[in-house]
């Protein structure tokens, strides 16, 4: 058996149908692809499955589906920065997903989607400021596995993070969920053991599901500070690989 696979059950394409019922507006959701890509197919089938069950209106999907090819559409590819394949993009590459988010990482991204749709992050509006104001790069890295069940809190976290700061006219904040399985040696730079692992620039902040002050904190002190941290491990929300 694959350690990541896509498979829907008519129930499961049921949840998804209803969840995705909240969209309000179109999103487009970009899939970058490759000859000799082992998870391409997986990455294809599960955003192929997200439009399908996704609302319309007008006669039209409202999750829009783009499909780029390595060696034919190698400018879009730079202008998402992505680098890997299989990805899967939002917001002009702003999150990102590197590998396939299936598993338990399928209701972050189909949240991620809702929140795009309706234009709310769920952020407090404090913290909403506090990113406004982050004026240097942010490059937020959460290290997942499919069936850890935390890790898509902290990558809707993340995500909603980089949200706020495109909104802002920010390119330059980014969200990537890295599945670990597929990127081993991202996993083996942070010496990740547990999931979810967030770095922030380089630096692992946190293990498990931090708190948005927390998060915000953290960023701050990175980013704007340049200070010194260590990594916070947070037991109850996190899980071995």
């Amino acid at each position: 058996m694959k350690p990541v696979e896509v498979k829907f059950t008519s129930e499961d394409r049921e949840a998804l149908r209803e969840a995705l019922s909240d969209m309000e507006n179109p999103v487009d959701i970009h899939v970058f692809i490759g000859p000799d890509c082992e998870y391409c197919n997986e990455a294809v089938e599960l955003v192929k499955i997200l439009v399908e069950e996704s609302p319309e209106k007008n006669g039209q999907k409202l999750l829009r589906m783009h499909v780029w090819e390595k060696g034919k559409h190698d400018n879009v590819f730079k202008e998402h920065g992505v680098e890997r394949i299989p990805s899967i993009t939002l917001l002009d590459g702003v999150i990102r997903y590197t590998g396939v988010p299936a598993g338990e990482e399928v209701r972050g991204l189909v949240e991620t989607i809702i929140r795009i749709s309706t234009n709310d992050s769920g952020l407090d509006s404090s913290t909403v400021e506090r990113i406004k104001r982050i004026n240097k790069p942010v490059h937020i890295e959460v290290v997942v596995t499919p069936q850890c069940p935390y890790c898509p809190y902290a990558a809707l976290l993340a995500n909603m993070f980089a949200f706020e700061a495109w909104k802002a006219g920010r390119r330059d904040f980014i969200a990537d969920t890295v599945e670990a399985y597929e990127n081993p040696d991202i996993a083996e730079k942070y010496g990740v053991t547990t999931v979810p692992a967030i770095a922030i620039n380089g630096v692992l902040a946190f293990v498990g599901v931090p708190y948005e002050e927390d998060f915000i904190d953290r960023i701050e002190r990175i980013v704007l500070r340049r200070e010194k941290v260590d990594t916070e491990v947070i037991g109850e929300s996190a899980t071995g690989l």
